[in-house]
């Protein structure tokens, strides 16, 4: 073994040595010798005041050097060039070093979903179907005019997808207490459970309205019978069976009906479905009354209201809306703003 090579492992062990504690006690070693040592060469001048001789080391040890403050002696000389310099230029590479690797730390277990979320009222996303899922996001940035934070929560291992854009956390399983903490569950106004396996989305569907009853749940099923066995146990919850069958039915007998659905569903182009709740404090409006207000003011057509009953498509035009039910509405855009009769 050479000994350049020894010398580059010892100064290698010594680096990873070098722990925040440590780090301070050297650095305070070097200001302490360096003061002794100027002291020693004579020069008074630099160290009789606290802040001048401060402001001199971390001028020179940096390498600025504004040369407003120099060594006058030989001596003095020889103690910058020897041991200032060159130990300011390694405590202060280190200090960066050590700095830089806190930073990307911190940003790399955020990205591996490591990391606790800080956010309150947003969607929790738990489940990852590949693009499925992304368009799913992308979907929800679009259509969320509130811009609550989104949260993905995953069991692969996997980076986050959308950096910058989403929140990220990597769970053991969506009933773990400390991964599903991680993720703000008791603090998520929606929760979205979408799995490839429904048996995981039951289990996490019960534990997420255990932890968090008052959240907007909604879970997709792939056998409806787990759909209706989710709702017995949770009547709040909104369970999204598999129509992939029923739509092949609908377009094999009605031709175009799956473009219409698409279109229906998009939130980027088109008409789209869109809902909106009739006021608690408003006074009961017949639907014809609203149905003209919805064309005429808005260009949007009233499709079916839900009074706490279940849903009502194409309602009779003289059923009475009370206050507090939800109205089902196609429009180009979401209206932001309707004027309720009074």
């Amino acid at each position: 073994m050479t000994i350049w090579l020894w010398v580059r492992r010892w100064a290698h062990q010594q680096f990873n040595q070098l722990n925040g504690r440590n780090l301070l006690m050297t650095l305070v070693i070097y200001v302490g010798l360096s003061w002794i040592l100027l002291e020693l060469a004579g020069e008074q001048d630099l160290t009789h005041s606290a802040s001048r001789f401060i402001y001199y080391l971390v001028v020179t040890a940096s390498t600025v050097g504004y040369g407003d403050f120099s060594p006058q002696t030989i001596a003095g000389q020889w103690v910058v060039s020897l041991f200032v310099i060159p130990g300011g230029l390694g405590l202060f590479a280190i200090g960066i070093g050590r700095l830089a690797t806190v930073f990307i730390g911190y940003w790399k277990s955020s990205l591996l979903g490591k990391r606790r979320i800080n956010v309150e009222n947003h969607i929790l996303v738990l489940g990852w179907n590949h693009q499925r899922t992304l368009h799913l996001i992308k979907m929800l940035q679009h259509e969320e005019r509130t811009r609550r934070h989104i949260v993905l929560c995953v069991r692969p291992e996997m980076e986050n997808p959308l950096p910058g854009e989403i929140d990220f956390v990597r769970v053991v399983s969506f009933t773990d207490t400390a991964s599903m903490d991680r993720a703000g569950i008791s603090s998520a106004s929606c929760i979205i459970i979408d799995n490839e396996e429904d048996d995981v989305t039951l289990a996490a569907a019960l534990y997420c309205t255990s932890r968090n009853p008052q959240a907007h749940l909604l879970a997709y099923f792939h056998d409806e019978a787990l759909s209706d066995l989710l709702k017995n146990h949770c009547p709040n919850a909104e369970c999204i069976p598999s129509v992939a069958v029923e739509m092949l039915a609908k377009a094999a007998v009605d031709p175009g009906s799956s473009g219409l659905h698409h279109e229906l569903l998009s939130t980027h182009h088109g008409m789209t479905q869109y809902a909106v709740r009739f006021p608690v404090n408003g006074v009961s409006t017949p639907i014809s009354q609203l149905f003209t207000l919805f064309k005429a003011e808005h260009d949007a057509t009233l499709i079916g209201i839900d009074r706490g009953q279940g849903i009502e498509l194409n309602p009779a035009l003289d059923l009475e809306v009370t206050p507090g039910t939800n109205i089902f509405y196609i429009a180009d855009e979401r209206v932001d703003h309707f004027n309720w009769p009074s």
